[in-house]
């Protein structure tokens, strides 16, 4: 098991949280932190602990990105004009991996990125392979031909579990979905509340 797979079962588990809304989800059995420590009682966050938590949370929501790559999209979106935070979190839904899974082509982020490395997706009719592309308004993302019967694909846009958010406009008939505009904060779907104002208090201070 890798690294990742590994932290996808765990990652609930240690923010306390079900941060994907799955039925599956560890935390829905028991509330503790994973490991032979799991069970102690915690004591109260520093700030610092606070910020770091809410960092961990958000990198692990789109599939536990590496601190490298997360910390390259906050940088980036402190150089940009604007508010950092929701600039953060417009850069992030713009990821490939994440609309595909926004999309409900895939039932987890973990498997879209897995689904794009793979060369399943299409960006504006061109094979993408890259699950950080970064989308843009207008693009159209479709599953390939040949992808559409995968049993992964059909269970996720059958699923029930979560809705295909309004800055997204999506046929799963056709497995197409068009990324209308860059969303706000407010208008992304997080099944756990998140905190990317701590997010950017924490790498101001680190």
């Amino acid at each position: 098991m890798t690294k990742r797979q590994e932290s996808k079962y765990k990652i609930d588990r240690r923010m306390g949280e079900n941060i994907w809304g799955r039925p599956k989800s560890p935390v829905n059995r028991r509330e503790y932190g994973p490991g032979q420590h799991g069970q102690r009682r915690k004591g109260k966050l520093s700030d610092f602990g606070v910020q770091l938590r809410a960092k961990q949370k958000l990198k692990g929501f789109y599939g536990n990105i590496s601190e490298k790559q997360f910390r390259g999209i906050y940088k980036e979106a402190e150089r940009l004009k604007g508010d950092t935070g929701e600039i953060l979190i417009g850069l992030l839904e713009r990821r490939l991996d994440a609309v595909v899974y926004r999309a409900k082509f895939v039932p987890t982020v973990f498997a879209s990125r897995q689904f794009v490395s793979h060369g399943h997706v299409l960006v504006n009719g061109k094979r993408v392979n890259i699950p950080s592309y970064r989308v843009r308004e207008g693009d159209v993302i479709e599953v390939r031909e040949k992808s559409k019967q995968l049993g992964l694909v059909l269970e996720a846009s059958q699923s029930a579990e979560r809705d295909t958010p309004d800055y997204l406009d999506v046929d799963h008939n056709k497995m197409v979905a068009k990324f209308v505009r860059t969303p706000a904060f407010a208008d992304v779907p997080y099944a756990a509340r998140m905190e990317p104002n701590l997010v950017i208090e924490y790498y101001s201070r680190s």
